[in-house]
């Protein structure tokens, strides 16, 4: 387990000692898998590790939705090297090739999770969980796992998580690095009744909030690399649209442009390549797009609208400002409040926005992040993989699908009667996702078959 701020260079600290253990390698099959919850940061990975594997002429090929075919035709032809794909590409290679599957990952050296974080809750994390036990079933000797990560509270946790077996066995390697001097500002603004449905992108007769804050980063950002964290799509747009239009009406070029998960592929990578230059000032407006690894090279400081939700993700969005020496990392929280009238709600007058802003400023200098939250998707994954499960082997019995699915990790809290009972309804008259033969094999159902297909 290896954690330290972004852009330390955690990536390096793993690949450097993997690639030199497998570089001798002369088995089939695939050595290292990299897995990463984001296509973009899978693909900036390749950039990092492209050159460093052609000079030790290791093969690495990415593998997603967007990633070139020909790369992966000739993995699954002659499988070796290392791969870096994502949970649902693994799901669906196990579910639509499970000969391929068993070729390329059967022999694996390394399990490589990157931004670990990601996973410690929610429904992807008990899926990557699940994943990461089948992949152990087709190996022959457990591949070993190393987990990449910028913020977690208590390591103890990603530890278990990492290794539920025995989560004492795990290796933590923690930076001690100095955090950089921290400036920050919480500005709030007074906004209309209707503060939350203002985030249109055509212009009120009155200034709202939004437009407050368009003036302050325009007058403020100018100048140089900039990240800020709008929130919404919705709200990206309009507060994008704002900034442009200001840059129009002072007669000075534009140097703020959206991010988020609805813009074309092209749209966001000539952004991502355009920070990562550094030879043009460019501000990112996005929602959680930027908010993971990705290298965008050196960023001044980072802005944030609204209050803070959560503290790891405020610290993960914060490490992108002062990384070099010396510089200090830059905050602004902009907060919108309601006017307040004769009638306004008591409530209102506490101002809670900003006092969450300020609690969440004097927690993240307490260096404060709170623990995974109890998942209540565990039923809902364990139906998915049953399904996937089945269609990946062609049928078990009850006793070995509980065994391969919830006798271990996060998925364990399911208990055998509870399982048996989900299977059962999985399989009655109005649902036939399964039927059971004569011989207790659980298979595919009519409607399950539908679904896997």
């Amino acid at each position: 387990m290896i954690a330290a701020t972004t852009a330390a260079g955690k990536t390096e600290a793993a690949f450097l000692p993997i690639l030199t253990k497998v570089a001798a390698r002369s088995e089939p099959g695939v050595s290292v898998l990299y897995v990463s919850p984001l296509k973009a940061l899978i693909n900036d990975q390749f950039r990092r590790l492209d050159d460093l594997c052609e000079r030790m002429e290791i093969d690495v090929v990415r593998w997603h939705g967007d990633a070139p075919q020909a790369a992966k035709q000739r993995t699954r032809r002659d499988p070796r090297g290392v791969v870096l794909i994502t949970p649902e590409s693994i799901e669906a290679m196990l579910l639509r090739r499970p000969g391929d599957a068993r070729r390329m990952l059967g022999a694996l050296d390394f399990i490589v999770i990157d931004e670990l974080h990601a996973f410690l809750s929610g429904p992807r994390g008990l899926h990557m969980a699940t994943l990461l036990r089948r992949l152990d079933a087709l190996c022959a000797e457990r591949a070993r796992r190393i987990g990449l990560s910028a913020t977690i509270g208590d390591l103890s946790v990603a530890a278990s998580w990492l290794n539920p077996a025995s989560p004492s066995s795990v290796s933590i390697v923690e930076s001690s690095a100095d955090s950089p001097e921290l400036r920050l500002q919480v500005r709030a603004y007074a906004d209309g009744e209707d503060a939350e449905e203002i985030d249109g992108l055509e212009a009120e007769e009155k200034p709202v909030a939004l437009d407050f804050i368009a003036d302050h980063m325009f007058a403020t950002l100018r100048g140089a690399n900039n990240l800020v964290f709008a929130g919404s799509r919705r709200r990206v747009e309009a507060l994008a649209d704002r900034l442009r239009t200001r840059s129009e009406n002072g007669g000075v070029p534009n140097e703020f442009f959206p991010h988020h998960g609805s813009l074309s592929k092209e749209l966001r990578e000539e952004l991502e390549d355009r920070l990562k230059q550094s030879n043009l000032p460019t501000t990112a407006v996005a929602t959680t797009t930027l908010e993971l690894g990705i290298d965008i090279g050196s960023i001044k400081s980072v802005a944030q609208v609204g209050a803070p939700r959560s503290l790891a993700s405020l610290r993960q969005r914060l490490g992108r400002s002062g990384r070099r020496r010396g510089v200090p990392a830059i905050l602004r929280i902009y907060v919108r409040e309601r006017n307040l009238g004769k009638d306004s709600d008591p409530l209102d007058h506490l101002r809670l926005e900003t006092v969450r802003a300020v609690a969440s400023v004097r927690l993240l200098v307490a260096k404060f992040v709170e623990p995974p939250s109890t998942v209540d998707a565990v039923a809902t994954v364990a139906l998915h993989q049953t399904l996937s499960v089945i269609a990946q082997i062609g049928g078990l019995r009850a006793d070995r699908l509980f065994e391969t699915i919830c006798s271990a990790g996060p998925l364990s809290v399911l208990r055998k009667g509870d399982y048996i009972e989900l299977l059962r309804g999985m399989a009655s008259a109005d649902n036939r996702l399964l039927e059971q033969a004569p011989d207790g094999t659980i298979m595919l159902g009519e409607i399950g078959e539908r679904l896997t297909a």
